[in-house]
Protein backbone atom coordinates (compact mmCIF):
# COMPACT_ATOMS: atom_id res chain seq x y z
CA UNK A 1 0.00 0.00 0.00
CA UNK A 2 3.07 2.20 -0.19
CA UNK A 3 2.11 3.98 -3.43
CA UNK A 4 -1.52 4.53 -2.46
CA UNK A 5 -0.67 6.09 0.88
CA UNK A 6 2.20 8.18 -0.51
CA UNK A 7 -0.10 9.68 -3.15
CA UNK A 8 -3.01 10.04 -0.75
CA UNK A 9 -0.83 12.10 1.60
CA UNK A 10 0.29 14.29 -1.33
CA UNK A 11 -3.36 14.79 -2.35
CA UNK A 12 -4.34 15.71 1.22
CA UNK A 13 -1.54 18.26 1.46
CA UNK A 14 -2.73 20.00 -1.71
CA UNK A 15 -6.50 19.95 -1.28
CA UNK A 16 -8.07 23.23 -0.24
CA UNK A 17 -11.08 23.74 1.98
CA UNK A 18 -14.28 23.35 -0.03
CA UNK A 19 -16.62 26.05 1.17
CA UNK A 20 -20.32 25.46 1.65
CA UNK A 21 -21.81 27.56 -1.14
CA UNK A 22 -25.24 25.97 -1.56
CA UNK A 23 -28.22 26.24 0.75
CA UNK A 24 -30.70 23.57 1.70
CA UNK A 25 -34.41 23.54 2.41
CA UNK A 26 -35.70 27.07 3.12
CA UNK A 27 -32.12 28.28 3.66
CA UNK A 28 -31.92 26.25 6.88
CA UNK A 29 -28.46 24.82 6.19
CA UNK A 30 -25.48 25.16 3.88
CA UNK A 31 -23.56 22.47 2.03
CA UNK A 32 -20.94 21.98 -0.68
CA UNK A 33 -22.67 20.47 -3.70
CA UNK A 34 -21.16 17.59 -5.68
CA UNK A 35 -20.28 19.58 -8.81
CA UNK A 36 -18.23 21.99 -6.67
CA UNK A 37 -16.56 19.13 -4.79
CA UNK A 38 -15.66 17.36 -8.05
CA UNK A 39 -14.39 20.63 -9.54
CA UNK A 40 -11.88 20.86 -6.67
CA UNK A 41 -10.88 17.21 -6.17
CA UNK A 42 -10.84 15.73 -9.70
CA UNK A 43 -7.72 17.55 -10.97
CA UNK A 44 -5.83 16.62 -7.80
CA UNK A 45 -6.98 13.00 -7.91
CA UNK A 46 -5.71 12.80 -11.49
CA UNK A 47 -2.43 14.53 -10.64
CA UNK A 48 -1.72 11.99 -7.90
CA UNK A 49 -2.98 8.94 -9.81
CA UNK A 50 -5.92 8.35 -7.49
CA UNK A 51 -9.51 7.40 -8.19
CA UNK A 52 -12.56 6.30 -6.26
CA UNK A 53 -15.84 4.56 -6.79
CA UNK A 54 -18.97 3.96 -4.73
CA UNK A 55 -21.01 0.87 -5.45
CA UNK A 56 -24.08 -0.61 -3.85
CA UNK A 57 -23.61 -4.18 -2.65
CA UNK A 58 -26.81 -5.55 -1.17
CA UNK A 59 -27.71 -3.17 1.63
CA UNK A 60 -24.30 -1.51 1.80
CA UNK A 61 -22.47 1.28 0.01
CA UNK A 62 -18.88 0.24 -0.70
CA UNK A 63 -16.45 3.13 -1.18
CA UNK A 64 -13.13 2.21 -2.81
CA UNK A 65 -10.13 4.54 -3.09
CA UNK A 66 -7.44 3.25 -5.45
CA UNK A 67 -4.05 4.12 -6.89
CA UNK A 68 -4.35 3.75 -10.66
CA UNK A 69 -0.79 2.69 -11.43
CA UNK A 70 -0.15 0.17 -8.64
CA UNK A 71 -3.69 -1.14 -8.27
CA UNK A 72 -3.49 -0.71 -4.49
CA UNK A 73 -6.81 0.11 -2.86
CA UNK A 74 -8.62 0.59 0.40
CA UNK A 75 -12.34 0.36 0.91
CA UNK A 76 -14.99 1.00 3.49
CA UNK A 77 -18.50 -0.31 3.75
CA UNK A 78 -21.49 1.56 5.14
CA UNK A 79 -24.84 -0.02 5.85
CA UNK A 80 -27.78 1.64 4.13
CA UNK A 81 -30.40 2.29 6.82
CA UNK A 82 -33.65 0.47 6.18
CA UNK A 83 -37.16 1.63 7.08
CA UNK A 84 -36.19 5.27 7.68
CA UNK A 85 -38.81 7.87 6.79
CA UNK A 86 -38.20 11.59 6.65
CA UNK A 87 -40.93 14.18 6.23
CA UNK A 88 -41.39 15.28 2.63
CA UNK A 89 -38.89 12.79 1.15
CA UNK A 90 -39.47 9.68 -0.92
CA UNK A 91 -37.55 6.44 -0.26
CA UNK A 92 -34.80 7.26 -2.76
CA UNK A 93 -34.15 10.69 -1.23
CA UNK A 94 -33.92 9.12 2.23
CA UNK A 95 -31.39 6.54 1.03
Amino acid sequence: MKELFKNLVAFQQEIKVIHKGSTGYANQYKFADLPKIFEVINPLLQKHGLGFTQLINGQQIVTCLFHCESGESIESKTDIPQGVQLKGMNDFQVL
